[in-house]
Parts: C-alpha cells; sequence; structure tokens
C-alpha cells in the first residue's frame, strides 16, 4: 500500500526525505523560502514542490491525505531567538494544529 503525505515548512527537505524513503508518497512540499524550493526542486524533481505560505493553503486541494507532516521554525519559542513564542508573527504552529481538512476519514 502507498501512503501519501503533506509535508509542511518543508525546509531543505530532510524530513521529507525521510518520509519517502520510507515509502511515503508525496502529494506536495510546501515551503516559503525561495531558497529552499530551489534547492528541493533540484534535489528531487519528481515532488510537487510549492512556494507558498501555508497559512493560505486551501484543504479542499490536498484530501485523502495519510500523514500531514511540518517541520515548524521554532525561533519563536527557542533561546536563540527572541521567545516571542505566539506574539512572533513567525508562529507556524496555530496553521499546522488546526489545518483545513486533509486527512482521510
Amino acid at each position: 500500500m502507498n501512503f501519501t503525505t503533506l509535508e509542511l515548512c518543508a525546509g531543505g527537505g530532510g524530513q521529507a526525505l525521510g518520509f519517502e524513503m520510507a515509502g511515503f508518497h508525496h502529494t506536495a512540499v510546501v515551503e516559503y523560502e525561495p531558497q529552499f524550493c530551489t534547492t528541493l526542486r533540484t534535489n528531487r524533481p519528481h515532488w510537487n514542490v510549492i512556494q507558498q505560505d501555508i497559512r493560505n493553503l486551501r484543504g479542499q486541494d490536498f484530501t485523502g491525505l495519510d500523514l500531514l507532516t511540518a517541520g515548524v521554525p521554532c525561533p519563536p519559542f527557542s533561546i536563540a531567538g527572541k521567545q516571542l513564542g505566539s506574539d512572533d508573527e513567525r508562529d507556524m504552529f496555530p496553521a499546522v494544529m488546526a489545518p483545513p481538512r486533509l486527512m482521510r476519514d
């Protein structure tokens, strides 16, 4: 059986590569930063790379998924950042934790 996943905040693709190696098919990998999208497209030309803010995704575009994965940026909460938490505009946790209906029933 082929399992499908949607990868949010894909970065350079390390986590997505691991899931591919585990047998998952990526419906799409979504990343906001253009240089990361270039890396993803160069290293995995068969992946559907979408350069977009995850807060603008439409759930109806990604139906029937088996797994939702995300490499959410940690600077809003990290001691290396300003530790603004949910007050930091880069806080993507709410967008990942309450995405539009994406999973299979």
